[in-house]
């Protein structure tokens, strides 16, 4: 095979791991009285202007991943109950690398709050991270 050939092949083959791993992506499903809805999140590099999202009036969620274009230093999760003051944090996990290669972050979570225990269920995966 001739030498610009090679480089060829192996250019291409770096294109399209690139391609394979660009920007950092969590992809949330989050369901809440047999509505879901997606939230996605993209790496930052302040965490706090990150906004939660309401979730059928009873919750809301936020997603965190805080770091550069290709490399996370962590990834937030945050579900509160939504209350007539303001909402109560029920639930926060934090996520550090190196991360699984696998289908699901999180695998499927349930969170329970409130007076009668209305069920949050949301699953995060993560695409665009070289495990």
């Amino acid at each position: 095979m001739p030498k610009t050939l090679h480089l060829a092949f192996a250019c291409a083959v770096a294109c399209a791991l690139t391609a394979a791993h660009g920007t950092p992506t969590l992809r949330c499903q989050l369901t809440y009285a047999g509505s879901t809805q997606t939230l996605e999140a993209t790496p930052v590099a302040n965490p706090y202007p990150a906004a939660a999202v309401d979730v059928g009036g009873r919750f809301r969620f936020k997603a965190v991943m805080v770091g550069d274009g290709t490399q996370l230093d962590y990834i937030k999760l945050y579900a509160y109950l939504d209350t007539r003051r303001q909402p109560v944090l029920v639930q926060q996990i934090t996520y550090l690398p190196p991360f699984a290669a696998t289908a699901s972050l999180t695998g499927k979570q349930f969170v329970y709050a409130g007076e009668v225990e209305r069920e949050l269920q949301y699953e995060c995966s993560l695409q665009g991270v070289a495990p």
